[in-house]
């Protein structure tokens, strides 16, 4: 492959990094929001916001987690400001929040619904605030950036027997380029690397992170043991194997391949963001749309998702390039779906050949090219649970 100097088109931001799309995110901090922020996004043209059901009632390393993954989402540098949206009297204060958020540098305001008197005046108030947010954003300029400066996320979701044969490994060959080149590529999906997580001790940079490795293998299975159950039981998933995959060991060396073949640098926790250039793995479930928030709200911009069952899932920040590993579910679900990497079953391409495919293709979304689940305004978003709810 090729080491020639590659550049995309992107906006430097504030604090330094680099992004790719230039929202204005309506920030619900509380369940109670996130319908009010709906409101303002369909007012204002160039705003996003997502809907969960967290914000209140979490305490200790929960709490601590979903203020990350807030705060995470609000400086990913493909957002240019941030309306934090709150109900007034959640656990997760909307000014706290707001607070780490400014520290970035980027515009960020508050709104209350209990403070602005209701639903109808906080829409308002939000909207105007986001509109003329949105009007400063139109005014910037796309610039050239080297590919260091990237940070992507890579993923497997609606796995199938063919997924460790052709579009991981084709992702593998991304990440190693994203890599030479000096930016980062993240593994994440904990769950699916056990049975395959010697592999990655064995590319740690030292005996600390290769450490590191088993024991957050050994901490997932635990928490499933705790619960008396164990992690096979629902993993591989009956999609999993009506693809053909016969364990979770096997689906884990295929999900491994997407790290390509460059040394592991750190292993970091849930929606936190890389300390170091190169390959990083991030401590996350298998749920596709969990592992895809955190891995956005850890400062990815772009996210490679390679499925052999089909799925629409997307971010409403950061735009996801769908990878079929068989041909048969690229025809059957095109309008969802980027790129074709059944071809290396079929023969008809190698996997180094897909793989500078997908890069050209990144390399062209990070330029400003729309994937089709930034099309279908596929704006999933879920933070992964440690425990209950009080």
């Amino acid at each position: 492959m090729s080491l020639d100097a590659v550049t995309f088109w992107g906006y430097r931001r504030p604090d330094g990094r680099v992004g790719i799309r230039n929202h204005v995110l309506i920030l619900p901090t509380i369940v109670c929001a996130t319908q009010a922020a709906k409101h303002i996004t369909e007012l204002v043209q160039g705003t996003v916001s997502f809907i969960h059901q967290h914000g209140c009632a979490q305490v200790g390393v929960d709490y601590e987690q979903t203020f990350r993954t807030y705060v995470g989402m609000g400086t990913n540098p493909n957002v240019y400001g941030v309306v934090v949206l709150g109900l007034g009297c959640e656990t997760h204060q909307a000014r706290s929040i707001a607070g780490e958020i400014a520290k970035s540098g980027k515009p960020v305001e508050v709104v209350s619904i209990q403070d602005h008197g209701g639903t109808l005046y906080t829409v308002a108030e939000g909207a105007r605030i986001a509109a003329k947010m949105v009007q400063d954003a139109s005014a910037l300029h796309r610039e050239p950036f080297d590919l260091r400066e990237l940070i992507v996320g890579t993923e497997c979701g609606g796995s199938d027997a063919c997924s460790g044969l052709s579009a991981n490994p084709a992702v593998g060959v991304v990440s190693d380029m994203i890599v030479d080149h000096g930016g980062t590529s993240i593994l994440a999906e904990t769950t699916e690397l056990i049975g395959a997580e010697h592999l990655l001790a064995n590319r740690a940079v030292d005996d600390r992170v290769a450490k590191k490795v088993y024991e957050v293998i050994q901490a997932m299975e635990s928490r499933a043991f705790k619960m008396g159950v164990d992690i096979r039981t629902g993993n591989p998933s009956p999609g999993n194997i009506r693809g053909g995959l016969s364990s979770l060991e096997e689906k884990s060396l295929g999900a491994a391949n997407k790290a390509g073949t460059r040394p592991l640098q750190e292993l970091i926790d849930y929606a936190e963001a890389p300390t170091k250039k190169g390959l990083v793995w991030m401590d996350t479930p298998g749920h596709d749309i969990e592992q895809l928030t955190g891995m956005v709200a850890g400062g990815a911009q772009i996210v490679l998702f390679t499925t052999g069952r089909g799925t629409p899932t997307g971010s409403p920040i950061s735009p996801v390039i769908k990878i079929s590993t068989n041909t048969a579910i690229f025809n059957k679900m095109g309008d969802n779906i980027d790129i074709n990497a059944g071809t290396i079953i079929d023969g008809t391409e190698t996997i180094e050949a897909v793989g500078q495919r997908l890069f050209d293709e990144m390399v062209s979304v990070c330029s400003g090219k729309w994937t089709k689940s930034e099309i279908l305004k596929q704006h999933d978003f879920g933070i992964y649970r440690i425990g209950p709810t009080f």
